[in-house]
């Protein structure tokens, strides 16, 4: 079948792409940004790439013909606070542009809605169902709660606060039930869907077996992992006080932590599991969720992680928007250095961040980690996703990869941290030598001063950098 992804480059999209590949389907990718969009070269022969703006489409835009089944795996909960807006649009534009060119089957991941007060995450991931479902498709809408796998945002929220906190205080909404379901089943069900005509024109729930409080999950978590935690609720606790909570102890943005605290509160519990039945699927438990991810994450093998999503950080245009590093009015800190192996060298320079740190007085960037979630940021808690390999478009603590050319030795950084200004921060590799860049672009007088402030801290922090990258 040739079938339409919208979200590529999202955390499902990445996944569910490598499982239609899989299965000789032929896929046409809708990206944002080509510049971001890095499938692994064994699909590239299956794959047809559009770059489209659902939010702006342009007049231009001709899909192929012969489209059999789209998958709509697009949100912006994350990316700005009147998301419904967004949403609303993106689904209208997504369904004047599809539903004329003879599209038999669009799947839409949602979220579950049997409540009758629903939050404003939920109601609008319902809204967006609202528009889908009047074009000229058969849509078939999958209803889901807290997805568990590696990378996912439900996962490294509950890890954080269980890995982090022997004793939480908690608000009340810890009560509240879920039935969570794995990454790995979710897309087994999408995948599934594909064609199967007693999911036309219908909306189903897809869980887990387990119904489960929020509490529960965390204790389970602990149990897994051989951790003792105890947990204690609280009554008042207001959704900003624990937004904020969520927002300091965890990796997730303020935007997220608040849509979460408030999806938080309603329960997410199916309504019924017939779809099992007409997929012949069987959800794995919560506890077998979270050892299968523990083995994703021991074995470096985290296809697609929330926090490589633009909205997980400052940027929501196009990253080639940045790639040019500008000059005129400028700070720049260039520091130079002879390198007796490239190899090495560069091996290294693809290691920087995360775990690893940052090669030399790694205490002082945890401070400005530190600092920039204070003032709203997203600090260094978002570390990266995989130890030793980058790609345009991943988050290293709170930069984003501009460029990642491993052949040519040359990796640009953009910083996602508070500044009164823009920067970026370049590893080039020319000849013998290693080319180590900062470049900052002040906004106003508050840019300037923040340059002079920090920069004795450059040298300490870049010559060391340097050093240590150079040996």
């Amino acid at each position: 079948m040739k079938i339409l992804l919208t979200g590529a480059t999202g955390y499902i999209g990445k996944r569910l792409l490598l499982e239609l590949v899989r299965n000789d389907h032929h896929v046409v990718c809708c990206v944002r940004d080509k510049n971001r969009f890095n499938p692994p070269n064994a699909v590239r022969k299956n794959l047809e790439v559009i770059e489209i703006d659902f939010l702006n489409p342009s007049n231009t835009i001709r899909l192929p013909d012969n489209i059999d089944a789209a998958y709509y795996l697009m949100h912006s909960m994350a990316s700005s606070s009147d998301y419904e807006e967004l949403e609303y649009r993106v689904a209208n534009n997504f369904k004047s542009i599809i539903e004329n060119k003879g599209i038999k089957q669009v799947i839409y991941l949602s979220g579950i809605v049997n409540e009758t007060a629903l939050s404003k995450h939920l109601s609008s991931r319902k809204a967006v169902e609202a528009v889908l479902s009047e074009g000229k498709y058969h849509l078939t809408t999958l209803r889901a709660g807290i997805i568990i796998g590696s990378g996912s945002a439900s996962f490294e929220i509950i890890r954080d606060l269980v890995e982090k906190l022997p004793v939480m205080i908690t608000p009340k909404w810890l009560n509240t039930k879920s039935q969570p379901i794995g990454i790995k089943d979710v897309i087994d069900i999408l995948s599934k869907s594909l064609g199967e005509q007693k999911l036309y024109d219908r909306n189903l729930d897809i869980g887990g077996p387990d119904v489960l409080s929020y509490k529960q999950m965390l204790l389970q978590y602990a149990e897994v992992r051989g951790l003792k935690r105890y947990i204690y609720t609280v009554p008042v606790m207001t959704p900003r006080l624990s937004s904020y909570w969520l927002y300091f102890v965890t990796s997730t943005s303020y935007k997220l932590a608040t849509a979460l605290v408030s999806s938080m509160k309603v329960e997410v519990i199916c309504r019924d599991t017939q779809i099992n039945e007409i997929l012949n699927v069987q959800p794995s438990s919560y506890q077998e969720c979270l050892r299968k991810t523990f083995m994703k994450i021991e074995d470096h093998e985290i296809v697609s992680s929330w926090k490589d999503a633009l909205g997980s950080g400052v940027l929501t245009q196009h990253l080639s928007d940045f790639m040019k590093v500008p000059s005129f009015g400028c700070f720049v800190d260039q520091r130079t250095s002879l390198i007796s192996d490239q190899k090495v060298t560069v091996d290294r320079i693809w290691q920087i961040g995360g775990d690893r740190g940052w090669y030399h007085a790694t205490w002082l960037w945890q401070l400005r980690g530190f600092m920039d979630k204070i003032f709203g940021g997203v600090g260094l808690r978002r570390g990266r996703s995989h130890p030793d390999q980058l790609a345009t478009g991943d988050a290293v603590d709170f930069w984003r990869v501009l460029l990642a050319d491993k052949t040519k030795g040359r990796l640009l950084l953009f910083a996602e941290m508070k500044l009164p200004g823009e920067a970026w921060l370049e590893f080039k590799i020319v000849g013998k030598e290693l080319i180590q860049t900062a470049t900052f672009r002040p906004k106003g007088i508050w840019g300037r001063l923040y340059w002079y402030m920090v920069y004795p801290f450059h040298g300490v922090v870049f010559s060391g950098m340097l050093k240590e990258l150079s040996k």
